[in-house]
């Protein structure tokens, strides 16, 4: 049995943007979307891992991409070897202290009106999409109905990898204790036997990377390496 319960976004606060969701505005879903981006103007807002990620896959299919960051430096909060292979890519640009103002179009998303909140003139450009990676917080994941069955943190995202303790046994709750199978970098193992978490990386890793690393996960855990830096990062920097 696969369960994918997802999670339920931070949306991003422009008038007019839910009225183009899916008709150019897109919350994650740069894998899916990349191909039909082939030859378009493409937007990703976010400063994080995951908005790294996803602008660099946007880049081999989309005629230009642009990320949209608030605040001084991507470095700030996104992982070096990212920020060196974006500095790297001739059609991947940076906008610093921008954030979106509004957007236009009908039915399909078609421009957007950029605003420099260090005090320039809004800029007004023509948009094929808008990819809104803003990290997870204030995300809710919907894991409410395994409370009593699984080991989640403070924000309900389900313990795995990483975050999961060495120590076995039974919590005095009546879960089980978080803790991971072994200690192989692979392992996405889940806090209850028999459970696995896993997902794929939504970008490139860097080389010397020998596991994979997931950016987004089909069962909304939170020790994916990826989503996990992504979600301490994005703290840092609001």
């Amino acid at each position: 049995m696969v369960l994918a319960s997802g999670v339920s976004y931070r949306r991003l606060d422009v008038p007019g943007l839910d009225r183009l969701s899916g008709a150019g505005v897109f919350y994650g879903a740069a894998v899916a979307e990349a191909a039909a981006m082939a030859g378009q103007e493409v937007f990703v807002v976010g400063a994080g891992n995951s908005a790294g990620q996803a602008a660099l896959h946007l880049a081999r299919h989309a005629a230009h991409v642009t990320i949209l960051a608030r605040g001084q430096s991507l470095a700030v909060s996104m992982s070096d070897y990212l920020v060196k292979e974006i500095g790297h890519t001739a059609n991947l640009t940076v906008r610093l202290h921008t954030q979106v103002a509004a957007v236009h179009g009908a039915g399909q998303l078609e421009g957007l009106t950029l605003q420099d909140i260090s005090g320039g003139p809004p800029a007004e450009v023509p948009a094929a999409a808008l990819f809104i990676l803003i990290g997870l917080i204030g995300a809710q994941p919907h894991t409410d109905w395994l409370a009593d069955t699984l080991t989640r943190d403070d924000r309900g995202f389900v313990l795995t990898g990483r975050d999961l303790p060495r120590t076995p046994g039974p919590r005095t709750d009546g879960r089980w204790a978080a803790y991971r199978c072994c200690w192989n970098r692979a392992c996405q193992g889940c806090s209850r036997p028999a459970t696995c978490a896993t997902g794929r990386s939504s970008g490139s890793r860097p080389p010397s990377a020998t596991a994979p690393s997931p950016s987004s996960s089909s069962t909304s855990t939170s020790a994916n390496s990826d989503t996990a830096l992504d979600r301490e990062e994005l703290d840092r920097e609001e």
